[in-house]
């Protein structure tokens, strides 16, 4: 027997393997059961509540929008250099991006000359000098006078004597010397201020040579005339009472009185101060045309503004965002791009959505460190069609550099109230609300927590609803008590 078992060893193994196998299966299989029949022979689950705790809080109703936050109107910067003599090489005063251009910042330094910054629309175009007309001089006008500078009234849209001498002050107050005058004008105005002189000595001298030109008779030769003529009057009446009388001797002493009396009329005629007068009033005519010419030549002396050394920008200050020149470069087309020294928020929103804004809605975005931050909607605008969305800006709360730097460029996702609670209130979701046979509005509010095994009685609480959103919606408690957090049935 020991042989045999020795020789089929392996095979009585594997049989006893196989009787423990079997016995095991036998007993696990009485006593361990499966999970899907488990399920089968259990009995069905007793019924329970679905609620949800009570929220007390600001509640609000949202629109929101995706925005994207950058400065507001970008511009490109081009300058009029067709004035410039020589190359117009890029001197100084280059900006470096961020930098905020202002009225009266020098935006470039080009040929050693400012490009001095002013606000205004109308690009500059061409060099405005004594009597220039048009608009671009209203401009001028008023852009100085935004700086303290009086060149006129704006409304006159000529470019006078007050507007060149406000180029002066400009350039002044810019710490630069004023553009050189037209060739040969400086000469012009010495020549007619020479010419002026010259005609002051004229008139001076004409002057007095009149002064000094005897006029008429002296007093003795118009009283010996008189003398004379007193005398033949005498003669004259003795001869006429004479008796007899002699007519011949009467007619000569008639003729004796009427060449006294001639003689005195023409006394001193022939000295006459007409020659010297008529000096005197050439030498006036003289003098009054060389103040005229000097005028003329002052006035094309006075200071212009060439195209090429005023920027006109609108709503100043801007903000340097990128810069395509530099120094010792010839300028050519674009040299910088500017935009709103603020930064902005630019969304679209839906048709629905756009008519619930307005501008001075308060709206949050979120900053990248997750926290909210406030903004306020500065236009709604509609789009064109009736399908196309509505642009919506928002300037946001003042930002630190270091947050502008991290926002600039990004899309964020804006959060605009179009209806809010004042203050704190308590909400519930709209599951939770049922209507009573009176139509009351109520909510059913479980005593104890199911959650925690406490018994689950319920009771009815009237309520009035207020502001409602997407989410959820205001209960004001009419008939019982309700507070934060109570557990209202939302579901069975």
């Amino acid at each position: 027997m020991v042989t045999v078992f020795q020789r089929n060893r392996t095979l009585w193994i594997v049989a006893a393997a196989a009787v423990l196998s079997l016995v095991a299966g036998l007993l696990l299989g009485r006593f361990l059961v499966s999970p899907a029949d488990a399920a089968g022979a259990a009995e069905p689950p007793v019924p329970g509540l679905v609620t949800v705790p009570v929220q007390y809080g600001q509640l609000s109703n949202d629109v929101t929008i995706r925005g994207e936050v950058a400065y507001a109107d970008p511009v490109e910067v081009r300058i009029d250099t067709t004035s410039i003599a020589g190359p117009a090489v890029v001197t100084g005063q280059v900006p470096e991006v961020g930098a905020e251009l202002k009225p009266l910042s020098i935006a470039l330094e080009v040929a050693g000359r400012p490009v001095m910054v002013l606000p205004g629309e109308l690009p500059a175009y061409r060099t405005l000098s004594l009597g220039a007309s048009g608009p671009d001089v209203a401009q001028f006008k008023t852009a100085v006078r935004t700086v303290g500078i009086d060149a006129g009234d704006p409304s006159d849209p000529v470019f006078g004597a007050d507007a060149a001498n406000a180029v002066a002050t400009l350039y002044a107050a810019a710490g630069y010397s004023l553009p050189e005058s037209e060739e040969g004008s400086a000469e012009s105005v010495r020549a007619a201020q020479e010419s002026v002189r010259m005609a002051e000595q004229g008139l001076s001298s004409a002057q007095n040579e009149l002064a000094m030109t005897p006029v008429g008779a002296t007093p003795v030769e118009i009283r010996e005339a008189d003398n004379a003529v007193a005398a033949a009057q005498r003669e004259l009446a003795a001869a006429q009472q004479a008796t007899p009388r002699d007519a011949l001797q009467i007619g000569n002493l008639v003729d004796a009185l009427e060449l006294a009396e001639l003689r005195r009329q023409q006394i001193g005629a022939d000295r006459t101060d007409a020659p010297q007068r008529a000096a005197v009033d050439a030498a006036a005519v003289q003098l009054a045309q060389a103040q005229e010419d000097l005028v003329l030549a002052e006035q094309a002396a006075l200071p212009s503004l060439p195209a090429s050394e005023v920027l006109y920008l609108a709503d100043l200050p801007r903000r340097v965002d990128t810069v395509t020149t530099a120094r010792g470069s010839i300028l050519e087309g674009s040299s910088m791009t500017v935009s709103g020294a603020t930064l902005g928020l630019s969304g679209s929103a839906a048709d629905a959505d756009a008519r619930l804004l307005k501008a001075g809605d308060k709206a949050s975005f979120d900053l990248p460190d997750g926290t909210a931050h406030a903004a306020t909607i500065t236009s709604v605008a509609a789009g064109e069609g009736d399908s196309a969305r509505w642009t919506v800006q928002l300037q946001p709360d003042p930002l630190t550099p270091e947050q502008i730097q991290e926002l600039q460029g990004t899309n964020v996702r804006v959060s605009i109230a179009v209806g809010a609670t004042d203050g704190d209130v308590l909400s519930v979701p709209y599951a939770a609300l049922t209507a009573g046979p009176g139509g009351e509005t109520r909510v059913e509010v479980v005593e104890g927590d199911p959650r925690e095994g406490e018994r689950t009685a319920t009771r009815l609480v009237v309520v009035r609803s207020g502001l409602a959103t997407p989410g959820a919606v205001e209960v004001i408690p009419v008939e019982g008590e309700l507070a934060e957090g109570d557990l209202v049935v939302v579901g069975k």
